[in-house]
């Protein structure tokens, strides 16, 4: 998925548009709007955006820039692969041949020529591959298909029968003539697309074509590569198949390159080598004991026993070494974090009475807490003269109230934070 698409709008072709195709639609959009042939007041300002578009999207570096950052992108690194820029004119020129050198016009877009206006190597498909947490634990082989254009096996890139392509004599294979017109008393020299191979430089009749590839050199072809998806392979890594792109007569066949995308999980939050896993608990299991179970990646069931009187306070962080991600060609793991958040109750309730309704704790209930629970800290005592007042606490009501007291606490959300003794590590809710 690209970013912008104004570039390919401008030239009239989709974002997945191979070389040949942007080179063909570059060809039409400039003959119909060049100055010299279109006489009419925006014809120079559209045959600039569309020489711009070209310019930017034939060359590799720059077509992956644009497609991942947009003219933003463009801005900011444009000192890649190239020198700033082309004049429309310049372009033009060389593109179709012009400006002496005797070659690189419409029989030169693929090779060969004085001056090689095209590509030595066709461009990269870029492909995101996303990823399930699961299969980067375990490892996994991925068969994905992709279409490309191959030469046409049946006229071997020619575009029609043996001996049957030939070169234009009206331009003598440059696609373009040098004219000549009177103003005034100068005269000026200019190029036009040679009409009688509309500036592919060669010529085809219709009944010596090809059959298969209908005079175009390529084909589409479907093509299956198996992609390793290495356990613990990180987020970004960058998997190519060298040759395996585009292919066009007389340039290097394109490459492809997945990138790896790590698909969010429900349960467990990854950084590096670490995972981070949130645990719901009661306040009896943080106080009194008892067992969680944590469902790993590989359905292992990891039981975590909390011994009692170990007492886990709410947000604190607990490390299972070595049970963390693979590390990426290596042979450790990382470790599992897990944060606790330990559930109150609303209320204590004491026993059942005789109708089966819980009641208030009781008086017993309460020395039991007293006697495993630490003392109650001593809280600031009125003086004797001082006059008080009895209240009782309300439950905040929710809506606007909730608003009112959550602005007013005068404290920060920190859920993101992790404090395990000395250690800050990240981490946050399923």
């Amino acid at each position: 998925m690209v970013k912008e698409t104004k570039f390919y709008d401008v030239l009239g072709v989709a974002p997945d548009a191979t070389d040949a195709q942007l080179k063909s639609a570059y060809r039409k959009g400039a003959l119909r709007h060049h100055p010299d042939k279109n006489p009419s007041a925006d014809a120079a300002e559209k045959f600039k955006e569309i020489s711009h578009a070209y310019e930017t999207l034939s060359e590799p570096q720059k077509r992956q820039l644009y497609d991942n950052y947009g003219e933003a992108g463009l801005e900011q690194g444009g000192g890649m692969g190239g020198g700033g820029g082309m004049a429309a004119e310049d372009l033009f020129a060389q593109f179709f041949g012009g400006g002496g050198g005797g070659g690189g016009g419409f029989g030169g877009m693929f090779g060969g020529g004085g001056r090689d206006t095209g590509p030595k190597k066709a461009r990269t498909i870029n492909h995101q591959h996303k990823v399930s947490l699961e299969d980067i634990y375990r490892g996994k082989v991925s068969k994905l298909a992709l279409q490309k254009s191959v030469i046409c096996p049946k006229c071997e890139g020619r575009g029609g029968k043996e001996g049957a392509v030939k070169t234009c004599a009206g331009c003598n294979g440059q696609g373009m003539k040098t004219m000549m017109r009177q103003m005034g008393p100068m005269i000026q020299r200019f190029q036009t697309v040679c009409p009688d191979c509309n500036g592919e430089g060669e010529q085809i009749r219709e009944k010596d074509k090809c059959k298969q590839c209908h005079g175009k050199k390529t084909i589409i072809e479907r093509k299956v590569l198996h992609v390793h998806v290495d356990r613990g392979v990180q987020p970004g890594t960058k998997i190519d198949f060298r040759g395996e792109g585009d292919q066009m007569p007389g340039v290097e066949p394109g490459d492809v390159q997945f990138e790896i995308d790590q698909k969010p999980h429900p349960r467990f939050q990854r950084k590096g080598d670490d995972l981070f896993y949130h645990a719901k608990i009661d306040l009896l299991t943080a106080l009194a004991g008892g067992a969680i179970y944590i469902e790993h990646l590989d359905e292992r069931w990891l039981t975590v026993e909390i011994l009692p009187g170990e007492v886990i306070s709410p947000g604190e962080i607990k490390v299972i070494r070595g049970q963390g991600m693979p590390s990426y060609r290596h042979h450790d793991f990382g470790n599992l974090y897990v944060q606790f958040d330990v559930e109150f109750p609303d209320k204590l309730f004491g026993p059942k009475d005789a109708e089966g309704n819980p009641t208030t704790i009781n008086d017993r209930q309460i020395k039991a807490l007293e006697s495993v629970l630490p003392p109650r800290k001593p809280q600031a005592i009125p003086p004797p003269d001082a006059m008080t007042e009895d209240y009782q606490l309300e439950t905040v009501e929710s809506g606007r109230e909730a608003g009112r007291a959550n602005m007013g606490n005068g404290m920060e959300d920190d859920e993101d934070e992790m404090h395990a003794g000395g250690e800050r590590v990240q981490c946050a809710s399923q």
